[in-house]
């Protein structure tokens, strides 16, 4: 079983099938990605693969008021060994460094509830690891449609247009429970932030994979913007 990839969204189109069938597909950059940190279950109580995608920038120097998106000390301790006195203190006591991947800082980080059999810090994971996969999840972040109203966020039909209805056609309607219980129940169907949350799409079709160019070319839509990180395993058919 393929552990999984880290990946952007790039956009859509459609390829030609050797049959003329078109096929609508979502190009997704996969990979590569580095094996940051393996979980064990008598060290933290549980086993995975922790991954990372894209560098992420250095700061140009030492001081403060370092760039916005620069890593940070510890983001590049996580990732490759660094001289501190905390480190000289542990390797005079006798205790074994964290294995690190020394590698760059990475933007995106995410974890694969996976077993490790096989894997090791710092490995390098390419696309063509779900060469042979029929079918993966997606999972992403939606787009954000800020504060939305009943119509938009929840497909009411709104009211009539007619018949007394005045300034208030794009309106849900009461909302009244009456005296008892005197309250509204929690879930209500209402007004307010729509989108920005997390989604998966589920079973999309594998339709190429370029390991060349380290793409991956799924059947359908994924959630999310173009430019969006998602995280790409395969499908659980059990």
């Amino acid at each position: 079983m393929a552990i999984g990839m880290l990946g952007r969204k790039v956009g859509m189109t459609q390829i030609f099938e050797p049959s003329g069938e078109v096929v609508p597909v979502t190009v997704i950059q996969a990979g590569p990605c580095h094996v940051l940190q393996i979980r064990t279950t008598d060290r933290d109580g549980y086993e995975a693969v922790q991954l990372g995608f894209l560098d992420k920038r250095r700061p140009k120097h030492s001081g403060r008021n370092q760039p916005r998106h620069a890593a940070g000390r510890s983001e590049r301790g996580h990732v490759a060994k660094l001289d501190s006195k905390r480190a000289k203190r542990r390797a005079t006591a006798g205790i074994e460094p964290v294995v690190k991947a020394d590698c760059e800082p990475k933007k995106y980080i995410r974890e694969f509830r996976v077993s490790a059999e096989g894997i090791a810090v710092g490995q390098v994971i390419g696309v063509d690891t779900l060469a042979e996969v029929k079918s993966v999840d997606v999972i992403g972040t939606s787009k954000g449609r800020g504060f939305a109203g009943v119509m938009k966020r929840h497909n009411f039909k709104g009211q009539r247009a007619t018949h007394g209805v005045k300034k208030c056609h794009r309106h849900m309607g009461s909302t009244g429970c009456r005296t008892f219980p005197g309250r509204i129940f929690k879930g209500k169907r209402m007004p307010g932030h729509f989108g920005h949350e997390r989604c998966t799409s589920r079973n999309l079709r594998v339709v190429r994979v370029d390991a060349e160019n380290s793409l991956l070319l799924v059947r359908g839509a994924v959630p999310g913007p173009n430019g969006g990180y998602v995280m790409i395993q395969q499908t659980n058919t059990v």
